[in-house]
């Protein structure tokens, strides 16, 4: 109880700190894509963008985010079901797929399934950092670009609060056109752009990437943590239950061999008594 009392607190602390991470990430994701909002509407090129064109899908790449630990109730099991659903759902229309892991969680369970992996991170799980979410962004990108996968999809766990985590899966690649696209009938700002809008949209498209990427993860520590939180807190208390019953048990134990010695004390008392009244009567 008190090891599970520990990591309790510890979860507990480390949730207020993802939550942290997560609404300071937040501002930057918004507003890199009102950028790209803005852009859109002056600029016509839109469609002409690698990572905006649709196209038929025969490989998908499934990014699955689990943890590295363990004693998170049950995180990791449902976001690998989510994620083991899209495959199925991926092989039973036809198309090919690419399972990219990050968590060791993850790794352990679809290795000893025999799925294909063609990619693994660990050590990302706890505190996320734009740069791991870069290393993967930019893998998917780069196979995206080059016509080896024709869809992303990330399977992770969306935090709504500390005691609502839903596992969950968005769609990464291609880029959603309404996600980026200019509002209908919203009126541009006005910009000078130099370079081209063209040319930063260029910039600023894989960056909205990644960032869907660093979000995702984000979401799926600060969910983790919370997990753990509650599962080491029903350990505790079913710890705490557990101590009660034993200690019930233990004083009915003490009090039948205390009873026991107590009759065997009166019974030999007894017996002293009437071997001296026999005593006495001869």
């Amino acid at each position: 109880m008190k090891i599970t009392r520990a990591m309790e607190l510890i979860a507990a602390s480390r949730i207020v700190k993802a939550q942290r991470r997560v609404e300071q990430a937040t501002p930057y994701a918004m507003r890199i894509t009102e950028a790209i909002r803005e852009l859109a509407g002056v600029t016509e090129v839109m469609a002409t963008f690698p990572l905006l064109q649709e196209r038929e899908i025969r490989r998908v790449a499934v990014v699955v985010i689990t943890s590295d630990r363990g004693l998170a109730g049950g995180y990791n099991s449902a976001v690998i079901k989510v994620a083991e659903q899209t495959l199925k759902k991926v092989q039973a229309d036809g198309k090919d797929y690419r399972l990219h892991l990050a968590g060791k969680k993850g790794i352990s369970y679809f290795r000893f399934r025999n799925y294909e992996i063609a990619s693994q991170v660990t050590g990302v799980s706890d505190t996320p950092t734009y740069d791991d979410a870069a290393r993967i962004g930019r893998r998917l990108m780069a196979d995206f670009e080059s016509g080896d996968i024709d869809q992303v999809i990330v399977c992770y766990t969306d935090f709504k609060s500390p005691t609502v985590q839903v596992a969950t899966r968005t769609q990464v690649l291609p880029i959603q056109r309404h996600q980026v696209a200019a509002t209908d009938g919203a009126v541009p700002a006005l910009y000078e752009f130099e370079p081209e809008p063209g040319e930063i949209l260029s910039l600023l498209l894989p960056r909205y990437v990644i960032t869907v990427v660093y979000a995702a993860m984000l979401e799926s520590s600060a969910a983790e943590h919370a997990a753990r939180r509650r599962a080491m807190k029903v350990a505790t208390d079913n710890a705490d239950d557990l101590m009660g019953v034993l200690q019930r048990a233990a004083n009915r134990q003490r009090q039948a061999e205390i009873t026991t010695e107590i009759l065997d004390i009166i019974g030999g008392a007894e017996a002293l008594r009437k071997q001296k009244k026999t005593a006495a009567a001869r």
